[in-house]
This record gives structure tokens, sequence and C-alpha cells, in this order.
């Protein structure tokens, strides 16, 4: 149902890479409504974590939705998150046409809620290929301990969900490892 809303751009951003526009989601009130209250039915952690750019965009209105969802922890390019003191964290990450950096707050974990210790994490993205940057994130966001008033906390992430899923990248299959994936349409 989701599919058909799609537009694709071979060779985009560099050759062999098929490019999936996800913008006609955005365009359409229906649409985008539909496709963010599948992301709202599929989360179950209070925390959203989900890398920029167009992975915001489905995750912000889930802050105003009835699922759940109470914190955003927003991964940002080198140079594009404001910080203070040793607040940032680097990550590497890998994507189907090279490496990339992405930075996060240890601030925007601790502005979620906890249980017994544990911040519950939900990863959005907007489409999931070979699974680099989402696995990078989890395994990010798993080693993170976070001191808190004396108190040692961590990070699990309870799942993935994606807007598109490119099947044939096998991203699934790494990234199950972790948690489960749900994907809202598949190409």
């Amino acid at each position: 149902m989701f599919e058909e809303h799609l537009k694709f751009y071979q060779d985009f951003p560099t050759p062999g890479i098929k490019f999936v526009d996800i913008i006609p989601y955005l365009q359409n009130r229906k649409v985008f409504s539909e496709v963010t209250s599948e992301v709202g039915r599929l989360i179950t952690a209070p925390s959203v974590a989900c890398p920029e750019a167009r992975a915001f965009l489905f995750a912000s209105p889930l802050l105003i939705a009835d699922c759940g969802v109470d914190n955003i922890i927003l991964f940002r390019k080198r140079g594009k998150l404001p910080y203070s003191g040793d607040d940032l964290q680097t990550i590497e990450i890998m994507k189907e046409y090279g490496a990339d950096k992405l930075i996060y707050r240890n601030s925007d974990i601790a502005a979620g809620k906890a249980e017994d210790g544990v911040f519950h994490v939900s990863v959005v993205d907007d489409v999931l290929a070979t699974g680099g940057t989402a696995e990078g994130i989890a395994k990010a966001l798993e080693t993170t301990k976070l001191v808190i008033e004396g108190k040692e906390y961590g990070v699990k992430v309870n799942e993935f969900i994606f807007i598109v899923e490119l099947d044939g990248l096998n991203g699934r299959d790494r990234l199950s490892e972790i948690a489960p994936v749900y994907s809202i349409a598949h190409i």
C-alpha cells in the first residue's frame, strides 16, 4: 500500500545506488498520518533514536501521538549538534556507499525515562539498506553507561523501525541479532 507513493532515482548519490525518495510520504497528509500511526503502533520504548535528517520527520510527530514516546535522541553529523562539556559522543557507521560519523548527546538519553536502571530506546530511520547506520547507533547506545546522581544506567534497544526496507540488501539479518526489526514498506 505505501510502496506506490515512493519515487526512485538510479545512481544517486553515487553510481550504483538506487535512491528511495520518501518525500512523497510527507506531501500527502493521509499517507503521512498512516505511516506515523504505524510507526507509533510498533514502538515499545519511551525514547526514540533517529539519525538525520529524514528520520527526524517521522520520529518527531510521535511526541504528540498517543504511543508513549516522550523523548527523542538525535544523531547528527559533526558540527550540527550544540553541546556543553563532554556531552557529545561520536560513532562511526558504515553505510552502503561509505563510512560516516554521527554525533549524539548523553544528555538526550538521560532526558528520557529509565526503568530498572535501563533507558529503553526504539531506533527509527527512514530506509533500511545494509543496516550499517542502525547497527552503529544500536551498538553505541547499548555500550553507553550514564551516571545520574551516583547511579549507573544502561541503554537497551527494544526494536528497529524503518519507513522503507530494501529487501535485497539483507540489513534486517544483521540487525535482528540485536533487536526485532519492523518496516512499513518493502522494496
